[in-house]
């Protein structure tokens, strides 16, 4: 495995202000950032100028991940599903004027009245990837797609879930694999074993299998020497992106040692 390439997601920062947000990527310590658009800190022209202007001074280079709060891309209301493609488009075009490496995407949910319409969320979910990949490809951005619980709603949990939308469309989106969500399905393994080449981004946090915790790394149930092990033989490239929201630098430095 080469060089591991560190990052850290501001998305333990996110219930603060967006300028201390600014001064905290002035002074990070890792080749990437990732900075959460949305919330408190959600993006606009002026915002990003900033975040471009404070990582010169350390050098990091940028990932994004798009808005997810109320975001859904599988909506079954045609209003709301515009609405949230159109707020990812702005978000891809924050991720362009940011040199963003990667733009991280949540897969669509259920929704109440799921049930009354078999696979038409999964439908609209792949319709809308397309669509998005597409709009990003003219941006210049890079898109990858998360994997996220189904206790939590989300359409795209596992190995096979991912195998069959790659099976459906052929697109050449990489997989972001968060590995504290795998966790909370049994899908760690089947992930790095099934299609190792398609994970092209990490996000790494802690839990202890029963809820999204984001913990510090090693203060969950994830045996971390394992995956590090196993992620090493896969010939993983990318960005391994510290997404806890406690023990932030503890877990950066851990990692630091995993991935060393």
């Amino acid at each position: 495995m080469p060089q591991a390439k560190i990052g850290l997601s501001m998305l333990y920062c996110l219930g603060e202000p967006f300028g201390k947000m600014v001064k905290r990527v002035s002074k990070v310590q890792t080749d990437y950032v990732e900075v959460v658009d949305d919330g408190l800190h959600t993006l606009n022209k002026k915002r990003v100028a900033q975040l471009r202007e404070a990582a010169k001074t350390t050098g990091a280079k940028f990932t994004l991940h798009s808005p997810f709060a109320d975001i859904n891309i599988a909506s079954p209301s045609k209003p709301m599903l515009q609405a949230s493609l159109k707020r990812l488009t702005q978000s891809i075009s924050y991720a362009s004027a940011l040199d963003a490496e990667l733009l991280v995407l949540h897969p669509g949910s259920k929704t109440g009245i799921s049930m009354f319409y078999p696979g038409a969320d999964w439908k609209q979910n792949v319709k809308s990837i397309q669509v998005l990949h597409a709009t990003a490809e003219d941006y210049g951005v890079r898109l990858a797609i998360e994997n996220l619980p189904e206790k939590y709603g989300f359409l795209m949990k596992s190995a096979e879930d991912f195998q069959r939308f790659y099976k459906e469309t052929n697109l050449p989106i990489g997989i972001v694999l968060d590995v504290g969500h795998a966790n909370l399905e049994k899908q760690i393994e089947p992930f790095l074993t099934e299609i190792p080449d398609k994970l092209v981004h990490l996000h790494l946090s802690d839990n202890m299998g029963e809820i999204d915790q984001h913990l510090g790394i090693g203060y969950g149930a994830i045996n971390w020497q394992q995956f590090a092990a196993t992620i090493k033989k896969t010939g993983f490239k990318g960005i391994i992106m510290t997404e806890s929201v406690e023990h932030v630098e503890e877990s950066v430095q851990k990692l630091r040692q995993l991935f060393a």
